[in-house]
């Protein structure tokens, strides 16, 4: 069989308007227009070609059916869910599945490799831990989480604290949502990030915060960081996201610049979500920021921002955040709960991101593939919940230790 991989179709699935076909995936800078996948792992633009017969089609039902995929459109097609879905498949083969291969890299493309253990899982009639069967039976610990995000939003209703107190009395608060406002839908998918260390002056910021996705019952942990450096800002009054609750939509990070270009979430709303500079430039977030004023003397306060993203830090030895939140490729925990070591393949920079390299942005990719593949459809939005290590004290399942413990077993691999 050929090779398959973004781009290829069943003939007969050819499109006849490229540019209307990528228009729902190509909205942002530089990929409208485009009549090509962008392959971002390898930094370049993947063409449609024509496969004969029906092998990207079987290859989606087989997908479908393990459990790898939910939000299809695109039959015959191998599109950017289908890469998605692929790349879960292998990094399940590779971490959990006791026939699998460690070796194996989750990059998206289909060989003999990767269809030798397709083949074994449609003759064993295998099917994913991390599916849309997980739903019907989710964890405890994510039955713990949506219990610890409705308490959150009871305590915070009542003791809201001088920075939601400013945005509740905002007039327009754009893809950031007011305390009364916040939901948590569980037919949605939900990531929420652990900010730490926050009001402690720093200028360049470590990545050492953690972000919890809730999908299909389950529960991933991933780290990063919540907070700008300084450095990376390029300018002392650095932009915090401010605490709350926040929609993203499936989008496009560093848009303008094709070298660069690759998935990430932007906020729903095009004119961004709320953030606090650091206004008194101690480097550090603090109440102080908002008694800041101009030389008119008007509060500089809480302002709107429409480039703060969720993005890849590399593998989180550099924070690379001017303000967004960035996650780091090195590891994660998945769903069992097990540490898990990406470090062989994922990419410390960009200028590894090349074909011949073969790294790919590692647990980032499996954080951004869950998304794509279990959002349902009809769904247009991920909503994210950022909130400080304290919070975690509301629930006893919690607590502040829970973030640095998860930490340590995600950078102590």
């Amino acid at each position: 069989m050929p090779l398959l991989y973004l781009g290829s179709c069943d003939a007969s699935k050819y499109p006849n308007d490229r540019i209307e076909f990528l228009k729902p995936y190509h909205k942002d800078g530089l990929l409208v227009g485009k009549v090509t996948f962008r392959d971002d792992d390898r930094t370049k633009w993947r063409s449609f070609r024509s496969i004969e017969g029906s092998q990207v089609r079987q290859l989606q039902q087989f997908l479908i059916k393990s459990g790898f995929l939910i939000n299809r459109m695109n039959i015959g097609v191998f599109d950017y869910a289908t890469q998605a879905a692929v790349r879960l498949f292998q990094e399940y083969v590779r971490t959990i599945d006791e026939a699998g291969d460690k070796t194996m890299v989750p990059d998206g493309f289909v060989g003999s490799g990767t269809m030798k253990h397709v083949s074994r899982w449609i003759s064993q009639n295998k099917v994913c831990s991390w599916g849309p069967e997980s739903a019907v039976t989710p964890s405890k610990e994510y039955e713990d989480w949506f219990k610890l995000l409705e308490k959150a939003k009871l305590h915070y209703k009542v003791n809201p604290g001088p920075i939601l107190r400013h945005v509740n009395k905002m007039d327009k608060t754009y893809s950031t949502r007011k305390t009364v406002d916040w939901k948590f839908d569980r037919d949605q998918i939900h990531l929420i990030g652990i900010r730490r260390n926050q009001d402690k002056a720093v200028h360049d910021r470590k990545n050492d915060d953690i972000f919890i996705l809730l999908v299909n019952g389950q529960v991933f942990k991933f780290w990063g960081s919540t907070d700008p450096s300084v450095r990376m800002a390029g300018r002392k009054d650095e932009p915090f996201l401010v605490e709350g609750q926040h929609l993203y939509r499936f989008g496009w990070h560093k848009i303008s610049v094709e070298k660069k270009i690759y998935r990430a979430a932007k906020p729903l709303d095009p004119n961004g979500v709320l953030v606090l500079r650091d206004w008194n430039n101690d480097d550090s977030l603090t109440p102080k920021d908002l008694d800041i004023t101009d030389r008119n003397g008007k509060a500089l306060g809480i302002r709107v921002n429409n480039s703060i993203n969720i993005h890849w830090s590399g593998i989180g030895s550099t924070n690379f955040s001017a303000g967004c939140q960035v996650i780091s490729g090195r590891s994660y925990i998945n769903n069992q709960p097990k540490a898990i070591d990406c470090s062989k393949f994922a990419s410390k920079s960009y200028s590894q991101l090349t074909t011949s390299s073969k790294k790919t942005k590692g647990a980032y990719n499996m954080l951004a593939d869950l998304v794509v593949c279990y959002t349902k459809p009809g769904v247009t939005s991920l909503i994210y919940t950022l909130g400080r290590e304290e919070s975690l004290n509301i629930d006893a399942n919690f607590g502040a230790n829970y973030s640095s413990n998860a930490l340590n077993q995600m950078t102590g691999l």
